[in-house]
């Protein structure tokens, strides 16, 4: 038997329920909030397991209930390449794509200390 333990993967919750909480207080439809909340997943699970950050910082943006910008932050410098999955079983590789494929535009901004990975939704006309 093999025993090993991994590293605690932080609680994002708080994250989410603030996201949840200010898009549905603006009136978002349901099917928009899953979405926002799938690809913020996404970007705080890189941040913690690529970005080294035991705690992601996130800053979500609501700009004249329009549109949202999520922004989650870790301290390593190298800013993640999306690539289309070549392995249809490999159990990662495709965090990118799933955050393309449910907002509206996403990427990354370099800054000093790390990088910022975020992501835009628009809201229905």
């Amino acid at each position: 038997m093999c025993a090993f333990s991994l590293p605690e993967i932080p609680d994002w919750s708080a994250a989410r329920a603030e996201l949840s909480d200010a898009m549905s207080l603006a009136g978002w439809p349901d099917d928009a909030i899953y979405d926002a909340e799938l690809a913020l997943h996404e970007l705080y699970f890189n941040a913690w397991k690529h970005g080294g950050s035991p705690a992601p910082t996130v800053v979500i943006l609501l700009l004249e209930g329009r549109s949202l910008r999520v922004c989650v932050s870790d301290d390593n410098p190298v800013l993640p390449e999306p690539h289309e999955p070549t392995d249809p079983y490999a159990q990662s590789g495709r965090g990118l794509h799933l955050v393309r494929e449910l907002t509206h535009r996403f990427g990354t901004t370099p800054r000093k200390n790390g990088k910022i990975v975020w992501f835009e939704l628009d809201a229905a006309a």
